[in-house]
């Protein structure tokens, strides 16, 4: 069967595991292997704009021996006369995965349904796995072993982001901590889902208003931007409702000393995070960018050997 990655718990916790281990072995050495090597084409398509996913995927496909084809929407059949399961049966012919950094979770997964290749998720509106796996191995490379680490999501918790968190988290054993306005918490749905995951792993989620409480003895801080492509129309009320949520050198003093700082960029500061602490010694956000090469790659050798 196709194994694809629509959403973090996609994988379990011991396939988080190893590709994760594998995304190590791949920065150490990162030629070390060639799955795409004749070369074979993965198609990346984007309806949305992109630094670090376009250049991490172009970049690891090569790696790999790959030859990537970037598709923007704008200029293709796909979301006007064609449907993601037609595009799909069109380009499995073709190439060896799909990457597609779209808005609806849907059309994913109609994709996936109607493909015999491997489909990833560079971001949707609802996930975004792809990140995770690189912030992951990011905590990983400056905390050690994950499990039992707890990290805080502070600003929108209803946010692609957070469920991935949520979910990707606690598959690796994490305490993960939300905490947002009640108006921004996260899906239920996904924290059920997650709280499965987590009777699993002996993980937790957790969700607060209150962003002192959720702050104090962290191991991890993140956030993310609170006005997101797709929802600039609600910039003033999101700047409104989320500003108690900032992340501040008060913030990071209430978390454990060796607390790092996370942020999955571009990032606005002044708004989400001050300045102080996005540039601080305790962020880790450069190694976190590098880590999308490293952590997409491995997922790319993970889900081809699955084939």
């Amino acid at each position: 069967m196709t194994r694809h990655l629509l959403r973090d718990d996609d994988l379990t916790a011991a396939e988080q595991d190893e590709i994760l281990d594998l995304a190590l072995a791949l920065k150490k050495d990162r030629w070390k292997l060639k799955p795409l090597e004749g070369p074979q084409t993965v198609a990346v398509i984007f309806d949305k704009s992109s630094t670090r996913t376009r250049v991490s995927f172009a970049v690891g496909i090569a790696d790999l021996g790959g030859s990537p084809l970037i598709i923007s929407t704008a200029n293709s059949q796909l979301g006007g006369k064609e449907t993601p399961s037609d595009t799909a049966r069109v380009l499995e012919r073709q190439v060896a995965a799909i990457v597609w950094r779209t808005y609806a979770q849907a059309g994913l997964e109609e994709m996936a349904r109607g493909t015999t290749v491997p489909v990833v998720n560079a971001l949707s509106d609802d996930f975004h796995p792809c990140q995770l796996l690189a912030d992951l191995l990011t905590i990983r490379e400056h905390k050690g072993a994950l499990k039992g680490l707890t990290l805080t999501f502070f600003g929108d918790g209803r946010s692609n982001m957070a469920h991935s968190y949520i979910l990707a988290g606690v598959t690796a054993g994490m305490h993960v901590r939300v905490t947002s306005p009640e108006s921004y918490s996260p899906r239920e749905d996904v924290v059920a889902d997650a709280d499965r995951r987590a009777a699993e792993t002996g993980g937790s989620v957790t969700l607060y208003t209150d962003p002192i409480e959720a702050a104090a003895g962290a191991d991890v801080i993140v956030t993310d931007t609170w006005v997101s492509m797709g929802k600039e129309e609600e910039k003033i009320a999101r700047l409104r409702d989320l500003g108690a949520y900032k992340v501040t050198q008060e913030t990071m003093a209430l978390a454990q000393p060796d607390a790092i700082f996370i942020h999955c960029l571009p990032a606005d500061r002044g708004y989400e995070v001050d300045a102080e602490v996005i540039d601080g010694p305790q962020s880790v956000v450069w190694d976190e960018a590098e880590n999308r090469l490293h952590a997409q790659k491995a997922l790319l050798v993970w889900l081809l050997r699955q084939q």
